[in-house]
């Protein structure tokens, strides 16, 4: 049975090679997005820092996706991001993405967060999908410094 969980130091392995198995799948380029980032080596390290958090979907043998929230970098501090939401294949349109989601956001509303932003690529389609029905709209560009700049799509949800 999968379930959400908070992240732990033990997956920090698997779950760095879900997310890039997870790009590699999508054709994402391995340069200015998520792939790149040097956090998908001490993802636990990462979500640590204040008002940030990271989830892990897993059956307690193997990971299968995960999400988290952390603060915008060089944004306001009202604003966070939702970060490096991904699931392997066998688990997607099983109702986790909006679990996940759910979870984020209301994580994120009771750190003081106003805003949520988010950065994907064009051609993720069903993700988008999953964005607008969790409430986000697009923008005409990019916010803060992620240093994804080969995401070409920008989406903001207003957190009540």
């Amino acid at each position: 049975m999968l379930d959400i969980r908070l992240i732990a130091l033990k997956d920090d392995p698997e779950i760095g090679q879900l997310i890039r198995s997870v790009l590699e799948e999508f054709n994402v380029p391995k340069v200015g997005t998520a792939y790149a980032d040097v956090s998908l080596n001490c993802m636990f390290e990462t979500y640590q820092r204040p008002r940030s958090r990271y989830f892990i979907v897993s059956d307690g043998k193997a990971i299968y996706g995960g999400g988290g929230i952390a603060p915008l970098e060089q944004y306001s501090d009202q604003y966070c991001e939702l970060q490096k939401m991904y699931f392997h294949k066998s688990i997607r349109g099983r109702g986790f993405g909006q679990k996940m989601m759910n979870l984020c956001l209301e994580f994120a509303q009771k750190q003081g967060y106003t805003h949520c932003y988010l950065e994907t690529m064009e051609y993720m389609t069903q993700a988008q999908g999953l964005y607008r029905l969790s409430g986000f709209t697009y923008i005409d560009g990019p916010l803060g410094d992620t240093g994804h700049h080969a995401c070409g799509v920008q989406m903001i949800k207003e957190l009540l």
